[in-house]
C-alpha cells in the first residue's frame, strides 16, 4: 500500500492558503499522472490512488473549516 505525503495531522496544521496551494499542486500531479497512464509511460499506478486520497482530505478539512468543525491555525 502506498504512503500518503499528506496525513490529516499535517494538513490541519495549515492555513488556508497554504491549504489551496497543496490542493493545486495535488491536481497538478493527479493529472500529469493521468496523463502519463494515458500514454503508457506511468509505472507506479498506485500514486494516482494516493493523490486522489489526498485531495479528498484537502477537501474534507477545508469543508469542515467551512462549517466550524475544524478551526485554522491562529497566528501568532
Amino acid at each position: 500500500m502506498a504512503k500518503s505525503e499528506l496525513s490529516a495531522v499535517e494538513l490541519d496544521k495549515m492555513d488556508d492558503d497554504r491549504l489551496r496551494e497543496e490542493l493545486d499542486k495535488a491536481k497538478t500531479e493527479l493529472f500529469n499522472l493521468r496523463f502519463a497512464q494515458a500514454a503508457g509511460m506511468t509505472e507506479n499506478v498506485g500514486r494516482i490512488r494516493t493523490v486522489r486520497r489526498d485531495i479528498a482530505r484537502i477537501y474534507t478539512i477545508a469543508r469542515e473549516r467551512e462549517l466550524n468543525i475544524r478551526t485554522a491555525p491562529t497566528v501568532k
